[in-house]
């Protein structure tokens, strides 16, 4: 079969990666891609959230199943525009997708499901949101309600930043994803991400993960898109996963289904564990990134097969092969990330790291110029590997990191510290 990825990074690749282990695939297009995928699949130029584009593309590259990576496309409609062009899609209607492109939405589903997540409350307008927030008290969380390319979430640990963080999102820093915000309580605990993929009708649990949100070791600094990840969490234990499915997924689900709108796709929750007890910090609509880089390496050619599965309303009895193994993946970011950093920067020593079913280097955010692969993006590189244990995976990912030569780059060294 002629399949289409819609996306460019890291997640992307990873995706590309495990498609063409599997012998269904004929013939692969990413669109747009990057200098990494580049060298395994076809790229092209379309504008990935315009669905008439995206069919008609398909249409004329004989494409019959497209996967969507990004949260833009979905909460654009490109699924619900493949659907009634008869084009097999991987990913939730745009319905289905305000789990992700609107807070306020996922807070109400998760209010009429019963399901455990943080307590809330919701604004319009600057004012009544300060006051809510002295009210309260800090540690809390500030969210715009709508997509903004991972950065809309503020954890603010005092009063100060949390009034700042409302001046900032009604002051138009997010656009419109910060028309309305939403208010949390902060929560304790460890926090992982659990995977699940569901035809409207089957949820399949395909893998749990965590990934190491803030830039600096010891996770310190600022909030990133993420600097690593690795899979298995230790933390989502099978009972915590079971209550989780039981008590938060399985009743989000029933209630989208009650409101017409049936979940097909992969979920992604992330989830914060404390005394054995999952709660819901968030879900996405899409694979993580980092995180879907180490599902991938585990899963490998069968995520076709489940995804095409998904799409098609056929999980109904089938199961996820797992080898006992584990998976890490460590960013490489270029300097000054996640504030200001340059593009251009040359990329040196990648030929001399051999790609294997065990380690890969994807790429997120490069470009390849006069021959030279260049950075073109924030988080640029992410170097995996698998192993028997996860400190196998880890040694074998740093010792990958030391090959390559990029000055202008950096990493954080303790990737999996709270596993190990």
């Amino acid at each position: 079969m002629n399949i289409l990825i819609l996306g460019g990074g890291g997640r992307e690749h990873a995706l590309a990666w495990a498609v063409m282990q599997n012998p269904k695939c004929d013939k692969l297009i990413v669109a747009p891609g990057n200098a990494g995928i580049a060298e395994i699949a076809e790229c092209a130029k379309i504008d990935i959230e315009d669905g008439e584009k995206v069919v008609d593309f398909c249409n004329v590259n004989a494409i019959t199943f497209v996967i969507i990576g990004p949260e833009a496309p979905l909460a654009a409609g490109v699924a619900d525009a493949l659907e009634a062009a008869g084009i097999l899609a991987f990913g939730p209607s745009q319905a289905a997708a305000r789990l992700e492109a609107s807070k306020s939405f996922t807070k109400e589903v998760c209010d009429a499901a019963s399901a455990p997540t943080a307590a809330y409350a919701r604004f319009t307008e600057a004012d009544p949101a300060k006051a809510y927030i002295r009210e309260q008290g800090a540690p809390i969380v500030v969210k715009a309600d709508g997509l903004a390319a991972g950065k809309g979430v503020i954890v603010a640990m005092d009063e100060d930043t949390a009034l700042a963080a409302i001046d900032d999102m009604f002051g138009g820093e997010f656009g419109a994803a910060g028309a309305e915000v939403v208010i949390e309580e902060f929560m304790e605990g460890e926090e992982a991400s659990f995977f699940i993929l569901s035809d409207g009708e089957t949820l399949l649990p395909i893998g749990t993960a965590q990934d190491h949100k803030r830039v600096g070791d010891g996770d310190t600094g600022l909030n990133t898109g993420g600097m690593g990840a690795y899979s298995p969490a230790p933390v989502l234990t099978d009972e915590i996963a079971q209550k989780a499915m039981d008590e938060i997924i399985a009743p989000t689900m029933r209630v989208m289904a009650e409101r017409g709108m049936p979940y097909k796709g992969v979920l992604y929750a992330g989830l914060m564990i404390e005394n054995g007890q999952p709660r819901l910090v968030e879900y996405n609509v899409r694979f993580g990134d980092p995180e879907c880089q180490v599902l991938m390496m585990r899963l490998g050619a069968q995520a076709l097969d489940l995804m095409i599965a998904c799409a098609e309303g056929r999980l109904a009895g089938r199961s996820v092969n797992w080898a006992d193994d584990h998976a890490m993946t460590v960013v490489m970011a270029a300097n000054g990330y996640p504030g200001a950093y340059e593009k251009g920067s040359v990329i040196s020593g990648l030929d001399q790291i051999e790609e294997t079913s065990k380690q890969m280097v994807f790429h997120a955010g490069t470009r390849e110029v006069d021959g030279k692969i260049t950075a073109n993006g924030g988080r640029v590189l992410n170097v995996t590997a698998r192993g028997d244990s996860l400190q196998e995976a880890r040694d074998t990912a740093y010792a990958m990191i030391d090959q390559i030569d990029w000055p202008e780059g950096f990493n954080r060294s303790d990737i999996g510290w709270r596993a190990l």
